[in-house]
């Protein structure tokens, strides 16, 4: 007996379009809470041995360390996300469920991850590690009010990255562990590099999911579209 696994993978998408049941309920935004705090908390625990033992300060003169930074950087995702529309526009069943949809989500979730980090950066207002000295530092709020730059927390790269990798993984959750280890690659060369303490880059990878997550519940279309082209 033959079995097709594409349309069982397409029939599955359709029926359940949105976010695969992740962050719907009070109870799992209770779950996500605690999880995040004891991530957070545990990485707050390692950030000095990370930061002391944790380095290779030329991860981005090397191709495999640029290629998971650029993971974490926006246009990268906007180079994906042009070539989904290009590629749906020009399918006839895609067209009938909306073709720019696929490609709209593609680019929002990391937008939003990083645009909620830079936010996020002007609250907290805790710095980048220093190279010499450990210690948490923060910068005032009458020092440079709406200016991000030095503040780390949380990381950018690593929001931007694991919003894409959470709607890429909805897109196509069969590769779904392929997208989530390049977002991982991509925040711990961001620890290795000494450009984030390691609690930056969890915080961040929470948050980005989340934010990737929750806008795949908005945008019902991108699916319906990714059924049409299975």
């Amino acid at each position: 007996m033959r079995f097709d696994f594409a349309a069982m993978d397409a029939a599955r998408t359709s029926a359940q379009p949105t976010t695969l049941l992740a962050l719907e309920t009070p109870q799992q935004w209770l779950l996500f809470a605690v999880l995040t705090a004891v991530a957070g908390t545990t990485a707050h625990l390692i950030d000095h041995a990370a930061w002391e033992h944790v380095r290779v300060l030329d991860i981005y003169d090397k191709d495999l360390g640029r290629l998971f930074r650029l993971i974490g950087y926006l246009p990268t995702w906007l180079f994906i996300a042009t070539a989904f529309w290009l590629h749906d526009r020009g399918d006839r069943s895609s067209r009938a469920h909306g073709w720019g949809w696929r490609g709209g989500l593609i680019f929002l979730a990391p937008t939003v991850g990083g645009a909620l980090a830079e936010l996020l950066k002007l609250v907290v207002r805790r710095l980048r590690p220093p190279m010499d000295t450990f210690a948490y530092l923060w910068r005032p709020f009458s020092d440079h009010p709406w200016s991000t730059g030095g503040l780390g927390m949380p990381s950018s790269h690593t929001m931007v990255a694991f919003g894409g990798a959470a709607a890429m993984s909805r897109l196509f959750p069969r590769a779904w562990w392929l997208w989530y280890a390049l977002a991982v690659a991509c925040g711990v060369t961001r620890v290795l590099a000494v450009a984030h303490f390691a609690s930056d880059v969890v915080v961040g990878a929470c948050l980005g999911w989340a934010a990737g997550v929750v806008l795949t519940r908005y945008m019902p279309k991108a699916f319906a579209t990714n059924a049409a082209v299975a």
